[in-house]
């Protein structure tokens, strides 16, 4: 059983700060979070929050700051495999959000890491609304293994239709329209990308893409390339992620004329 609640302690910090390095392996000088900035946020009335077992042992823990546009913006959250741990912390800063009137939870995440997309989009009900290149620089973290930190910025509308069947256990599930054409393949685990005028498009992820990064980087690089000239450069000209696919695949809807930019649909 895990019981989730708000942080508000320098030694709740310390055990945060320590979970976060437990899964990242963070370089001491590239620590994306401090012990005092936690502590800091919590006072101010962020979200610090955390997730703990039967045993009172810290398994996961967040931590967002209001952003422009009445939105929380979940900065980082991990959690230690099993229990549904990440799932309950989402939904535990989702609940802490409509409390204070918040519609929006905003985060960035790989767009290379299958897992998180299919968490963040068919779990949660999120739709990736910008790609950002390179967006916190070189990490050298034992995750990122020194590669560009290309990030997309995930929109989570807390009350939507969708969220809402999502969060309590109702699938929603949409039927890939019938022309949807691939425009990025897995290729012998290459990258290899194509042209098409469908109105739906698929875009391909590598099957793993951190164990790439240590036994190919070179496959690596080249997947980070494709997917940033693709998924970017479709969301760039307007295109609207809608659904993560088989696990595997991005689902875009090119913009029609009448219909509303890609930050609107969600």
């Amino acid at each position: 059983m895990i019981a989730i609640r708000e942080l508000h302690e320098i030694a709740e910090f310390e055990q945060a700060s320590g979970l976060f390095d437990e899964i990242w392996h963070f370089d001491p000088e590239s620590r994306p979070i401090s012990v005092e900035l936690m502590r800091a946020m919590s006072h101010a009335g962020n979200y610090v929050g955390g997730a703990f077992d039967d045993a009172g042992r810290l398994v996961g823990a967040s931590v967002g700051f209001f952003g422009a546009g009445n939105t929380l913006h979940s900065h980082i959250t991990g959690a230690v495999s099993g229990h549904g741990t990440g799932l309950q912390l989402k939904l535990h800063q989702r609940r802490w959000a409509l409390e204070r009137g918040v519609d929006r939870i905003t985060w960035t995440y790989d767009p290379l890491v299958r897992r998180n997309a299919h968490f963040n989009l068919a779990k949660l009900g999120a739709r990736p609304v910008e790609y950002l290149p390179s967006f916190y620089g070189v990490m050298a973290d034992a995750i990122n293994q020194g590669g560009d930190s290309d990030r997309v910025l995930a929109s989570w509308p807390l009350s939507a239709p969708h969220v809402a069947a999502l969060v309590q256990g109702e699938p929603c599930r949409r039927p890939l329209p019938a022309d949807a054409e691939v425009v990025l393949a897995d290729e012998d685990g290459r990258p290899v990308a194509f042209h098409s005028d469908a109105p739906t498009l698929l875009v391909a992820l590598p099957e793993d893409i951190e164990a790439m990064r240590v036994t190919d980087p070179g496959a690596a690089k080249a997947w980070r390339l494709a997917v940033r000239e693709v998924l970017g450069g479709l969301l760039v000209e307007g295109g609207a992620v809608t659904a993560f696919h088989d696990k595997a695949f991005y689902v875009v809807e090119r913009p029609s004329l009448g219909t509303a930019s890609s930050s609107d649909r969600v």
